[in-house]
């Protein structure tokens, strides 16, 4: 695993998995039309770092995550169902039955043991400090034209429960004001928005800290969809097996990771709101204008030669998807804590996470389908989910034209779509109310005589075994020579 930032992109340089680019390119506009076109790319192209931003002299790592290769590199495995393998593991009970059995179990007791945080008492991310800092040293992007501004988009974004302490990461935008403020883009269903409800309950100031750019499973950690009170920093501190060191904030009373690149220390004012956006998002529409808070800077901390993190969004595929393609494989295990029945699901780049959910299940009774519709839109962020697709466990959902085939074919509109309302995510835009919506489930399974289908369920085509055989070894000789 990797250290910090650093240490990640050294490892993408020498496995040619990194572009540097020397010349000068604009934050404004520039590097996000060069990413955008790298990111769309076969494979999500390379990583980039432009060495020389247009007047800055910070450089900017973009793209860094967005290939399944570069996810699985920052996350230490080789695929990214290895991480549900180790999940299942940790999530799955067992009692020793001798000391033979008690020390295989030892790894798993010392990765717990990683996952805890600990406080030291200076960090990298502290090398520099200036509470005189400004924004305007940052080469913060703008990054589709009709942006409201320049926003920065992958912020570890650090509150605490004024009420419980409890610790919150998310990774919410922010518009940059000026110098020394920005919006802080909280949608109501996150955790940084609850805390700061509870701040305004209270009529307190909150204390906020943005880390920019620490090591790679703390980065991905805060994208991921962490249930309510659980901390994201053990996440990371499991991913990368190794505990999260965190250092104290000069002029706030919170802490941040020790090998971050550039921390932003400040607070948000309860009551006060500011017009922000819109934003080029990852529905690939801008978002429309609204209210939010305001963080106000109070120090800045960085590196002696700091790095600024960040991604683009836009029109599917981009980076974001293979995040959320590793929150998909990583909590797979978890759900099937509830829902065991579930064989896989798969979250589709086209999809942007919430709007299309393909789901595999072992169907064992009637209307079997219809449950884990119901379940999944009770369960965390899955509830915004808009349109799930439920088919049988011989289905590959990974493989989205089998899907549609099977849709296709296995559905009748009036028996198998079911139709719900409850809240959606803040970006659904179809909707006729702001948060609150409509949804769809498609029983795409068999159907059972139990369920009232009385006809015979067609027979799928499939090779018999010997002519498969002597069509795979046909295909060795005429495909030798063959290009797509």
């Amino acid at each position: 695993m990797f250290k910090d930032l650093n240490a990640f992109i050294d490892a993408l340089d020498k496995e040619r998995q990194l572009a540097r680019i020397a010349e000068p390119v604009s934050p404004d506009l520039e590097i996000a039309a060069i990413t955008d076109r790298v990111s769309k790319s076969p494979g999500g192209g390379p990583g980039l770092l432009f060495e020389r931003p247009t007047g800055y002299d910070i450089p900017v790592a973009i793209n860094l995550f967005g290939s399944m290769r570069r996810m699985c590199m920052a996350l230490g495995v080789n695929a990214l169902d290895d991480l549900a393998r180790d999940v299942e593991e940790l999530t799955t009970p067992k009692i020793p039955t001798g000391i033979f059995d008690a020390m295989k179990m030892l790894p798993t007791v010392s990765r717990l043991k990683d996952a805890l945080p600990k406080t030291v008492k200076s960090g990298a991310c502290q090398e520099v400090v200036r509470q005189d800092g400004t924004l305007d040293e940052i080469p913060v992007l703008k990054c589709w034209p009709e942006d409201g501004g320049r926003y920065i988009t992958l912020p570890l974004v650090f509150t605490k429960d004024p009420e419980t302490g409890m610790r919150n990461i998310g990774t919410y935008r922010m518009q940059v004001f000026d110098g020394r403020s920005t919006g802080m883009h909280w949608q109501r269903h996150k955790g940084g928005a609850q805390h700061y409800r509870v701040a305004e309950r209270l009529k307190q100031r909150m204390p906020v800290a943005v880390a920019l750019g620490p090591d790679p499973a703390l980065a991905y950690a805060a994208t991921a969809p962490m249930p309510e009170g659980l901390d994201e920093l053990m996440l990371a501190g499991f991913l990368r097996r190794d505990r999260v060191e965190l250092v104290k904030c000069v002029t706030q009373d919170l802490e941040v990771p020790a090998n971050a690149q550039i921390i932003l220390e400040g607070y948000v004012e309860p009551g006060e709101r500011r017009r922000e956006g819109p934003f080029g998002d990852h529905t690939g529409f801008y978002s429309h204008p609204d209210d939010y808070p305001v963080f106000h800077l109070t120090c800045i901390t960085h590196r002696a030669r700091p790095i600024y993190l960040t991604t683009v969004v836009g029109i599917p595929p981009m980076e974001d998807f293979y995040l959320g393609k590793a929150s998909e494989r990583i909590f797979l295990p978890l759900i099937r804590k509830t829902l065991p029945e579930i064989v896989d699901m798969c979250f589709p780049a086209a999809g942007i996470f919430h709007n299309i959910v393909l789901v595999s299940i072992d169907k064992r009774y009637p209307g079997h389908a219809r449950k884990i519709m119901s379940a999944f839109w009770g369960l965390g962020q899955l509830m915004f989910s808009k349109t799930i697709i439920v088919v049988d466990k011989d289905v590959d959902v990974q493989n989205e034209a089998e899907v549609a085939w099977i849709v296709g074919t296995h559905y009748a509109p009036e028996r198998d779509v079911q139709f719900t309302r409850g809240p959606v995510d803040d970006l659904e835009d179809a909707s006729d109310l702001p948060a609150y919506g409509s949804k769809m489930g498609i029983d795409a399974t068999r159907k059972w005589a139990s369920e009232g289908f009385t006809r015979n369920w067609p027979t799928k085509i499939s090779t018999s075994a010997a002519a498969a055989r002597k069509a795979d070894a046909m295909w060795q000789k005429i495909g030798k020579g063959w290009k797509p």
